[in-house]
């Protein structure tokens, strides 16, 4: 048995922003179309996974849609909606993360705990009438409501049935979605459809719509997450973070590169306050030296602890939640693996192939910040220390230099602002 997901994600002119879900996303004619990233979570153990879709919705659109090829028809017993934070809980707890240090006095006495050594870890930026079913050769296997989600599994004949049967509910698919669709149709997969109903929707007073998750479990052989369709109408390449739980060990992707991104590297003071740009550039650096084909791993750790930790532990509840169900049964803590991958259909033409392996090694994307000692360090050992620290910030500059595309002049500024000079 097999599982196709699509990982397409689509945003409408009435919408500020719509973040977050594994799948293909359709909106009334008149809407605009295009792709942001997107967020997954997997939880897998043996043949059963359970994925999560998280879903940030601004405005008040009437209707929404998420498309997802199943390999079954999936019952309402298979399908929860959870709680947004649990997500966004397990994100922030992933997330890259800048530490900083504080150096001790080079002089006597050699430990002061006003001075002493400590982390602090600073998250980085860390979303149906018209004609019947039947003479398109779309058939409804199941029909459902889930929470805000109104819920039917379709079977069809072919994709341009299935197309028209959605455009003909006033849902308008993708131009040139037909081929990729048709694809998962000839392996007799059968499409999951989750309607929003804003009627069930719960809105904030800023009248932001928020969409709780939702959840799907399935058995299959294959461990995989097609993100094909999301090209389909995509304005260039998207980024896509998937999080995925185990009880064995580390995630990877089988058909295409899984590079670790750079961690334990010394940077100036001045990326403090500008941690997320500074991510940002580097992750683009890493995507242009792997030219465009690669998955990067920020985070790899067992659940059962953390060092430094960017948010506070995760709860077996809430493991629990997002679908690490032996957890319960097992005295093995889950662990987490967090995928950042940034996609097109040039340089991704196939689905994600995944594979849990036994590596339980401990990973995670770190940079690291120095704070200068400012007392008086009037020893010799002072002042080997105050005639380093020049050296130490060219360091710390050349570092930046290598990690991302920015000039020295911009790089030379920054730390000239945090009071880091360079010669």
């Amino acid at each position: 048995m097999r599982i196709l997901m699509l990982a397409a994600l689509f945003t409408f002119a009435a919408c500020e922003s719509v973040r977050a879900f594994c799948g293909f996303y359709v909106a009334q004619p008149g809407s605009t179309l295009f792709n942001e990233a997107s967020k997954v979570v997997l939880a897998r153990s043996g043949t059963r996974t359970a994925i999560t879709m998280s879903s940030d919705v601004s405005g008040n659109p009437r209707e929404f849609a998420l498309v997802i090829p199943v390999p079954t028809t999936i019952q309402r017993d298979q399908v929860r909606v959870i709680q947004s934070a649990t997500v966004e809980h397990l994100d922030e707890y992933t997330v890259p993360r800048l530490v900083e240090y504080y150096d001790p006095d080079p002089c006597p006495p050699p430990f002061d705990p006003r001075t002493r050594a400590f982390p602090m870890a600073v998250p980085a930026p860390s979303a149906m009438a018209a004609r019947p079913g039947n003479a398109l050769g779309v058939k409804v296997e199941a029909e459902y409501s889930v929470g805000e989600y109104d819920i039917q599994v379709l079977s069809a004949k072919d994709s341009g049935g299935l197309v028209a049967y959605l455009n003909s509910r006033n849902y308008r698919i993708p131009e040139g979605a037909g081929p990729v669709i048709g694809s998962y149709l000839r392996q007799h997969m059968q499409f999951f459809v989750a309607r929003v109903n804003m009627a069930r929707v719960a809105t904030g007073p800023d009248r932001k719509t928020f969409l709780r998750p939702i959840q799907v479990e399935y058995e299959s052989l294959k461990f995989m997450l097609p993100i094909r369709l999301g090209t389909v109408n995509a304005k260039g390449p998207q980024d896509m973070v998937v999080l995925t739980l185990t009880d064995r060990g580390r995630v990877e992707t089988t058909n295409y590169q899984t590079r670790r991104m750079p961690t334990g590297t010394d940077v100036p003071l001045a990326l403090k306050g500008d941690f997320a740009s500074f991510y940002r550039a580097v992750f683009d650096r890493q995507v242009q030296d792997a030219d465009g084909t690669a998955a990067f791993l920020e985070y790899a750790w067992d659940l059962g602890n953390c060092d430094p930790c960017s948010a506070r532990p995760m709860s077996n509840d809430e493991l629990r939640e997002l679908g690490a169900s032996w957890i319960a049964n097992s005295r093995r803590p889950a662990f987490i693996t967090r995928l950042h991958v940034r996609y097109d259909r040039d340089h991704f033409p196939e689905d994600l192939a995944l594979q849990e392996t036994g590596d339980r090694e401990s990973y995670q994307a770190r940079f690291v910040m120095h704070h200068t000692f400012d007392g008086p360090a009037a020893c010799e050992a002072g002042r080997r220390y105050t005639a380093s620290l020049p050296e130490r910030f060219r360091r710390e500059a050349r570092n930046v230099l290598e990690l991302t595309n920015w000039s020295y002049d911009d790089v030379r500024r920054r730390m000239e602002k945090a009071g880091q000079a360079l010669p």
